[in-house]
């Protein structure tokens, strides 16, 4: 059954659902497309730079040989294809724009033939926003040498499209997608002299945007550092047109992109990549580094948390630590319940992960990279500390947000030349289980290796709960338990290896997966596991080279 606060989204989903359905038949009517018709821009006053596409682009090859496909059938949908794929038209980042400017203006000119009025999943709001995006990227080699009913058609199809997210900008409650409506109105501001009020809409919502979807260290309030970099890539993308324009920057928008990248380089792993911390999977951000030279963002000295997360750093070993409770409910949508995980690089190499956030491979998977036992921490009684709303019509308008909550206890560490780390304790297992869980994490500089100590307090007699600690290990990597069983080697490559050593306990290597990816990885995973009733429990671990 559900709980008062379920039921509660439940009646607003179904609301908002009447709502959208409402709203798709009036969208196909000819009196609303009507509607989104108005003055057609004179003239293109700014020629934005069309490379900056590649900052949003999913594309990584080299060119897209639009020569050796049939223009008349690309629109065509055909059976059992990802039909709206091109619709976004990210793909004209890999043009030849030298030559391929006359098959760019036929491809336009058949789609605004066929789609110029409302269809419902081409008009989706994330692909009509990237769509302009694209479009006014490129906009001078769509038009070169044009004619000019096909500029002023084209023209049209780009107002009506912004005059479309203008309407409907209030009912998208989807942060990902609300940040690309607000780029695609603030580029078409700066284009078109006569639409300087798009541009003025656009920033006066992003600011209020900015207020309410970042805290003061420019970090989303979800935690995602995947989320961070989407919001960077258009923030980017709204910063270096309007300056290149030679246009007013809004000193919070000069203010938020400095901070995101800031925080994008303090997140910035030896791989390139971010932590996987709630709703991270494998992302490069290696094609940052110029904007974090032009903007001189180096990884703060004195900070050592961002969003929740710990950083530390010695000689070659690096950890990021989650010490931050759960975001606000309505900020959950990506949120992982791993709570104390954390993620260990070594020399270069990732060594302990989490599994990564699994919705590009599957809803199932991403419902197991959400449970607990998919992060490098402690379980207890195989139960997620985290419970998620499961109906699907809430998921669908709100998310998968959380439906409890938790809290977190920072407890004093002190650094020193000879240690770096943090300790934190929270709550999440007492309602159930009457346990607190702490953990201290530190690198030990002077012997070159990461110490952790774990705690489980229990405050009910009683309950009798089976423990499992779970260290995942990056998917290219082996282990074998040691003949002690009280250590696990890790294999790096054929001549390197790291032991995983506790004391007093019995160490486990178990199968688990790896979910960072575009598709499930098989992986090792190292367990501590027991049983307690009235006592409670301590141990220390430590992972160093293993010197043979």
């Amino acid at each position: 059954m559900f709980g008062l606060k379920s039921a509660y989204l439940y009646l607003v989903a179904l609301q908002v659902t009447l709502i959208k359905f409402l709203k798709k038949i009036y969208f196909s009517t000819n009196r609303y497309n009507k509607s989104l018709e108005s003055k057609t821009p004179s003239q293109v006053r700014f020629n934005p730079n069309p490379f900056l596409l590649s900052i949003i682009s999913p594309y990584t090859k080299k060119s897209f040989k639009i020569n050796e496909i049939n223009l008349n059938d690309f629109w065509l949908e055909k059976k059992g294809e990802k039909l709206f794929e091109h619709h976004n038209f990210l793909w004209l980042s890999l043009i030849d724009r030298k030559i391929d400017y006359k098959n760019i203006q036929k491809l336009i000119y058949l789609w605004m033939l066929k789609y110029s009025s409302f269809k419902k999943k081409v008009w989706e709001t994330s692909t009509l926003s990237t769509r302009i995006i694209s479009w006014l990227l490129n906009i001078d080699v769509i038009i070169n040498n044009g004619t000019f009913e096909f500029k002023k058609k084209f023209f049209q199809n780009i107002i009506a499209q912004c005059n479309h997210l203008k309407k409907n900008i209030g009912f998208e409650k989807d942060p990902l997608k609300e940040m690309e409506i607000l780029t695609a109105l603030i580029l078409s501001g700066v284009v078109f002299r006569d639409y300087e009020e798009n541009h003025d809409i656009g920033i006066k919502a992003l600011e209020k945007f900015v207020k309410y979807n970042f805290d003061k260290d420019g970090f989303p309030k979800t935690r995602s550092p995947n989320d961070l970099i989407f919001f960077t890539k258009y923030l980017l993308l709204c910063h270096e047109n309007i300056k290149d324009a030679q246009l007013y920057v809004p000193e919070f928008l000069d203010d938020i992109l400095k901070k995101n990248l800031e925080c994008m380089k303090f997140l910035q792993t030896p791989e390139n990549q971010v932590p996987f911390f709630n709703g991270a999977s494998e992302n490069d951000i290696n094609h940052y580094e110029k904007y974090f030279k032009d903007l001189k963002i180096n990884k703060k000295e004195r900070k050592n948390t961002i969003g929740g997360i710990f950083f530390a750093k010695s000689k070659q070993q690096v950890v990021y630590f989650d010490i931050g409770g759960p975001p606000p409910k309505n900020f959950s949508r990506n949120y992982q319940s791993g709570p104390l995980s954390f993620e260990y690089f070594c020399d270069g190499t990732k060594i302990i992960t989490n599994c990564g956030f699994g919705s590009s491979i599957s809803p199932k998977a991403e419902l197991i990279s959400r449970l607990t036992a998919s992060q490098s921490t402690l379980t207890i009684n195989d139960t997620s500390i985290t419970k998620f709303e499961r109906n699907r019509l809430i998921n669908r308008i709100f998310g998968n947000s959380i439906k409890n909550t938790f809290k977190t206890k920072e407890l004093i560490l002190n650094n020193n030349d000879h240690r770096l780390g943090y300790s934190i304790s929270h709550d999440g297992y007492e309602k159930d289980f009457g346990c607190i869980h702490k953990r201290e994490i530190y690198l030990d500089q002077e012997n070159n290796k990461l110490v952790g100590i774990d705690h489980i307090f229990k405050k009910s007699d009683g309950i009798p709960v089976r423990y499992v600690f779970r260290f995942h290990l990056n998917p290219e990597l082996s282990a074998v338990k040691t003949m002690s069983g009280s250590g696990a080697l890790i294999q790096i490559s054929k001549n390197k290896s790291l032991l995983f050593s506790v004391r007093n306990e019995n160490v486990e290597v178990e199968k688990s997966v790896y979910l960072g990816g575009k598709k499930i990885l098989d992986n090792a995973c190292i367990t501590i596991s027991g049983n307690l009733v009235n006592k409670d429990k301590s141990f220390n671990w430590e992972i160093k080279k293993n010197i043979k």
